[in-house]
């Protein structure tokens, strides 16, 4: 008599030698979790079936408390105009894929809000309501580069140094060879650029903008051979 040998990578035959529904869904499911990418597969009304390790991270959970719930609670929707013309092209059985703007809290400490594209792939056959399972893949919106400095001359960059420093204005002026008009006229071109009323904010605007450089003495733009 021959019984069913079970597979070589651990499968359990199913009846007729078939693997059973139950294996092949652990084993989708271990495939998902190797993905990087966030996805969900969910109902057509948009409760979860299951998702992966990367989506769960994305609201500080794991994938077994995500099936059940709605993932448009969780993804936010930017355009319901967008979804509704999502969800009627589903209900008339289009089988394209579907991109959809989303934002949503990240499940991290301080729960920042993040923006990104849920792609929305109908997969596998319609069910008895005759609607087939969504498979939901999100890519978040990359962070926006940090801000450039703003352009300052060389000679605006040298004065607010000195400033910095210390210096006085008949300082400054002898260092980089102007007089002391010109070096208060550099100055209130700078306050009246950036919307500040003295030296002592000017000079901190300066640093918060980038046009000088932090950790480093005497005070120097970032880049030069003063700093670091």
């Amino acid at each position: 008599m021959h019984g069913h040998e079970p597979y070589g990578d651990g499968r359990e035959p199913y009846g007729d030698g078939h693997t059973s529904p139950v294996t092949w869904r652990n084993h989708f499911i271990l495939l998902l979790d190797r993905i990087p990418l966030p996805i969900a597969v969910c109902q057509a009304n948009g409760l979860v079936v299951l998702a992966n390790r990367a989506m769960a991270a994305e609201w500080g959970t794991v994938p077994g408390r995500l099936p059940g719930r709605d993932l448009l609670e969780l993804l936010r929707p930017r355009s319901p105009a967008q979804l509704d013309r999502v969800i009627e092209a589903i209900r008339r059985g289009s089988r394209s894929r579907y991109p959809l703007a989303v934002r949503w809290h990240s499940g991290t400490a301080g729960g920042a809000e993040r923006e990104g594209e849920l792609t929305v792939d109908p997969v596998g056959e319609p069910s008895p309501a005759g609607y087939p399972l969504l498979l939901g893949v999100l890519q978040t919106a990359p962070e926006p580069p940090p801000p450039a400095p703003p352009e300052v001359s060389e000679v605006e960059a040298r004065v607010l140094a000195l400033v910095a420093s210390g210096a006085t204005t008949a300082a400054v002026g002898k260092a980089i060879g102007l007089t002391v008009d010109g070096v208060n006229y550099h100055l209130t071109r700078l306050s009246r650029r950036w919307r500040v009323p003295n030296r002592t904010a000017l000079v901190a605007k300066a640093y918060v903008l980038g046009v000088l450089g932090t950790g480093t003495w005497p005070p120097a733009p970032p880049g030069s051979d003063a700093d670091g």
